[in-house]
């Protein structure tokens, strides 16, 4: 269930507030294909089914940055903020890859926020998405996001 603060103000002593988890995402080879298309990015550990059966992992797996990138995809489904004039991704760190997504997985995201103060007129938040990977205990990935609200006047 997506957490709303109706107001970017309103995340200012929010820190600790667990969101998620979001629904899951089936990794298929088609959406691998995909990022490897996209990123030029066609390494056989992700893109060749044949050979990847021999490989470490009996099988293909997502790109990390693919799995990193789909952090955007449940950012909405973890946090809503309204009530902003606009807003900006500010970037990421603390980014983890721990377990690899073999394709055929599922996946979702949980997330906590973990900063939140006042920059430059606006209100900055830290969330940390972790990338849970169904029946495993270790995830695919933690990263903390970044994101900058700007007040309406």
């Amino acid at each position: 269930m997506t957490k709303i603060f109706a107001k970017p103000a309103d995340l200012i002593g929010a820190e600790g507030t667990q969101l998620g988890p979001t629904e899951w995402l089936l990794i298929d080879q088609e959406r691998v294909n995909g990022f490897a298309e996209v990123t030029g990015d066609h390494q056989w550990i992700h893109v060749d089914v044949e050979r990847a059966k021999a490989g470490p992992f009996g099988g293909t797996i997502a790109h990390g940055y693919l799995t990193m990138s789909l952090v955007n995809y449940f950012l909405p489904q973890l946090i809503e903020v309204q009530g902003f004039a606009h807003a900006v991704n500010v970037g990421a760190d603390r980014l983890r890859f721990l377990a690899p997504v073999k394709v055929g997985s599922r996946i979702r995201g949980v997330g906590e926020i973990v900063g939140v103060e006042e920059v430059k007129g606006a209100i900055q938040s830290i969330v940390r998405v972790t990338v849970e990977i169904e029946g495993t205990d270790k995830p695919a990935c933690v990263v903390d996001t970044i994101s900058r609200y700007f007040p309406e006047s």
